[in-house]
């Protein structure tokens, strides 16, 4: 499950076991995630400075129920595994930019461009963030 996409199910089917307590045991105690560093707030932001790369992208996108969430990912990547630098509930210029200033300073003005679309707040946080990339218009 780790590497490669197997749902509870198909674990059931094949080894004769419960996947809802498969599933659960999982979330609880064999992935992690009761240890995950950002699980106290990782309902308002994720931050995966490691992923940092000189081609970034930035955009908005409701996930459920209308909530606005910001994107911050390493287009190098190509949505592959580690493309993922940051999450931030909201579209607030000044709530993005907190969390992004938790990059160290060196990574982010290593930040050549960053894609982005016409709002007025993504170019906020670019242009605060990440002050020596070249901003490219989506």
């Amino acid at each position: 499950m780790e590497t490669s996409p197997v749902t509870c199910r198909t674990l059931e089917e094949f080894y004769h076991i419960d996947c809802h307590t498969f599933e659960k045991q999982y979330k609880e105690v064999l992935s992690g995630y009761r240890n995950w560093e950002q699980l106290s707030h990782a309902d308002e932001r994720m931050l995966f400075p490691e992923n940092i790369g000189p081609h970034l992208a930035i955009d908005e996108t409701s996930l459920s129920n209308g909530e606005l969430y910001t994107f911050v990912t390493n287009r190098d990547a190509c949505t592959r595994e580690c493309s993922l630098v940051a999450v931030v509930a909201g579209t607030k210029s000044e709530d993005v930019i907190a969390v992004l200033q938790r990059i160290d300073e060196e990574s982010r003005y290593a930040v050549k461009e960053v894609t982005l679309d016409l709002s007025d707040s993504m170019r906020k946080i670019v242009r605060t963030a990440f002050p020596k990339a070249c901003r490219v218009i989506d």
